[in-house]
């Protein structure tokens, strides 16, 4: 077994640290989920936290990891009687992010349950993970059936299999810690609620802090017992007060004016549900018993919410999580009359005051040293060009980036036929879940029985078999695959038109409220999303395929308008990136979005150069749709006539909201010639 990085050698990670050390005191706090750019520390930091976890006792042989002292009645390895059990170290139990339904809540032996009538249950990564930590890795590119059984663990505890009629229950009581790159996609907000308290780490972009982060990472690599060894006394007088803080906890007392502060917080936040309240209530009382103090403080309350705020009072997922410390300074101050103050306060500078963990130097990241060129900088607000006159950026003949009208729900946009791209909400496929449409021979293990179609393959050979009882001789020959169909995610490639046609300040922000409400519908859908933008003389892919919407969100914010129509190049350019797409994820089906108002201008006879480029689309049956963008008395059509060789439809911005009475009914075209509703 290797020997993980010690956490005491982690530092310059300071919340992320002391979230981690809060929940290690109380669990009930409810799991840290952890947001940062790659090669900061967010995975080793985690792992190491399992050897500060006080030792768990469990009943001998049971696999869900049972208190003896309060054994679970229902534990598919009882009826326990109460006595002495064993210890163990808590489990940090890792879920991959591609791993199946089976392996995380368990599998049933069907053809045992259907022949023998017993519930054979082999337990998964839930089981596992009882009474200790879960952790998920880029926990937000779990797919979306996963989410659904961990929040349903994570409410109630438990974790139910149900098999065609065989049902298991068993305790699944855990920590849940996630890490993600904001970079590859938003969580669902029904998830990130899930997470107690949430933090946001980056590299340090102080040299003497990189160094040592580079010098104690290669001192780990060359010889990590050795390494361990001198953090030895360090990590001993962690554990030590993780356990003093522990057994301190039920002595602390969260005092009324502690209460009133931590209500009118959420309240001031307009945080939904009570779900904030409880969790900064238990986190400002963990932060008292971690400090050494029996009464929670004003600066509890502080700390609390800064934990446990940011993530849940984002409203859409292009919201930037965070919170404004001088209105939290402010609300706090307004309701912080008659604060209780403990008799024998310790020293704040002592070992038990104030909530940071100890401060020992730069962190040790996981994958090696964090490099300053790897490290991508925030996303900043725009610099807006110096303008000259007519608003008109001096000495250029491009306007500057105007905002997005509001955005508003769309019809549903999907790709025809029947995919079997990654699970999501958008176009039709064949799923793990949905609706059963018929059966098939398993290949490989049985996940989805298709009882009666397995019935109906073992009824006729029961006198060959030599059947006399009642049960049903069933062999793995006669087993059917419930085959099913739900929806996937597609990858949607928006192609802007943001040339001088498009360049009016009133319509350039409409058009950019309608990318930012197709936008907000992918995320929803949980697609991969790209950007390309044409205007002057060329295209550019102002976002590559991600599953990030709102880095989309951001590029488009930023989008400058100018200059002539080179259409023809944003559709080559969108042809090329479809096809390196296609290479790496052929089961991901495209939908392509091109926003324009069909006008094409700029080089040698733009518009015959714009009806190739769209027919190579036509071509390799590219699901696409134009959005219309012409507006006032006299319209062209162009982009009517775009959507006929692109073998698609157009829908103009108004048909594109899901409540307008036009266009009710739409279709998005494939070359084929296959039509799918848009409503």
């Amino acid at each position: 077994m290797s020997t993980p990085y010690p956490f005491t050698a982690v530092v310059g990670q300071d919340d992320l640290r002391l979230a981690l050390l809060l929940n290690a005191v109380s669990p009930a706090v409810g799991g840290v989920l952890v947001r940062g750019e790659k090669g900061t520390a967010k995975s080793t930091a985690v792992r190491a936290l399992s050897a500060l976890l006080p030792e768990v006792e469990v009943v001998v042989g049971c696999r869900f990891s049972c208190a003896p002292g309060a054994p679970d009645p229902a534990c598919p390895d009882g009826p326990h009687e109460t006595g002495p059990g064993s210890s163990r170290p808590a489990r940090v139990v890792e879920l991959p992010v591609g791993a199946s339904e089976d392996r995380l809540v368990g599998a049933l032996d069907i053809e045992r349950a259907l022949a023998e009538g017993v519930k054979a249950f082999e337990p998964g990564l839930l089981a596992d993970a009882n009474r200790g930590v879960l952790y998920v890795d880029e926990v937000n590119l779990l797919h979306d059936h996963l989410v659904d059984l961990l929040l349903d663990a994570a409410a109630m505890g438990s974790s139910y299999v149900e098999r065609e009629g065989v049902s298991v229950r068993h305790a699944a009581r855990f920590l849940l810690v996630g890490t993600m790159n904001p970079e590859e996609g938003e969580l669902r907000p029904q998830l990130l609620d899930r997470f107690g308290l949430t933090v946001e780490v980056a590299a340090s972009r102080e040299p003497d802090l990189r160094v040592e982060v580079v010098r104690r990472r290669l001192a780990y690599d060359d010889d990590p017992a050795a390494f361990a060894a001198r953090w030895a006394d360090e990590e001993n007088a962690l554990r030590a007060r993780v356990v003093a803080a522990r057994a301190l906890l039920p002595e602390v007392r969260l005092g009324d004016a502690a209460l009133r502060q931590i209500a009118a917080t959420c309240a001031a936040f307009e945080v939904d549900g009570m779900r904030a309240d409880i969790v900064m209530a238990r986190t400002a009382t963990a932060l008292a018993a971690w400090a050494g103090r029996t009464v929670v403080l004003a600066e509890d309350v502080r700390q609390a919410a800064l934990l446990a705020l940011p993530h849940r009072r984002r409203r859409n997922p292009f919201d930037a999580p965070g919170l404004d410390e001088e209105k939290l300074d402010d609300t706090l101050e307004e309701f912080g009359g008659g604060d209780d103050t403990p008799e024998d306060d310790p020293d704040p500078d002592g070992p038990g005051g104030g909530g940071q963990p100890p401060q020992d130097g730069p962190e040790g990241p996981q994958d090696g040293p964090v490099d300053a060129a790897e490290a991508p900088a925030r996303p900043e607000e725009p610099a807006q060009p110096e303008e000259g006159q007519g608003g008109r950026p001096a000495g250029s003949g491009e306007q500057s980036a105007v905002r997005a009208a509001e955005p508003f729900r769309t019809k549903m946009l999907s790709v025809p036929g029947l995919g079997e791209g990654a699970a999501g909400r958008r176009s039709r496929a064949r799923t793990d879940h949905g609706r059963t449409t018929g059966s098939r021979r398993p290949r490989g293990a049985l996940t989805k029985l298709h009882l009666a179609a397995t019935v109906q393959a073992a009824a006729p050979h029961q006198r060959a078999r030599g059947r006399s009882g009642r049960g049903l001789v069933v062999r793995r020959d006669d087993l059917r695959q419930a085959t099913r169909e739900g929806r996937e995610g597609n990858l949607v490639l928006f192609v802007v038109d943001a040339s001088g046609s498009m360049a009016a300040r009133q319509r350039m922000s409409a058009v950019k409220g309608a990318v930012l409400s197709l936008l907000l519908d992918a995320y929803q859908r949980r697609d991969k999303v790209g950007l390309i933008t044409f205007r002057g003389k060329d295209a550019t892919v102002a976002l590559p395929p991600t599953s990030s919407v709102d880095a989309a969100a951001v590029r488009l914010e930023t989008l400058p308008t100018g200059g002539r129509t080179p259409l023809s190049a944003g559709l080559l350019k969108a042809h090329d990136v479809l096809r390196v797409e296609r290479m790496r994820d052929p089961a991901r089906r495209p939908l392509l979005v091109v926003v324009t108002d069909g006008r094409a201008t700029g080089g040698p006879d733009p518009v015959a150069l714009g009806t190739r480029a769209a027919r190579l689309h036509a071509a390799e049956g590219t699901a696409s749709v134009v959005v219309d963008c012409e507006s006032g008395p006299v319209r062209l059509g162009l982009a009517g006539a775009l959507a006929g060789e692109l073998g698609g439809t157009a829908v103009t911005l108004d048909e594109l909201r899901a409540d307008s009475i036009a266009g009710l009914v739409r279709d998005v075209q494939g070359a084929s010639g296959a039509h799918r509703r848009v409503a």
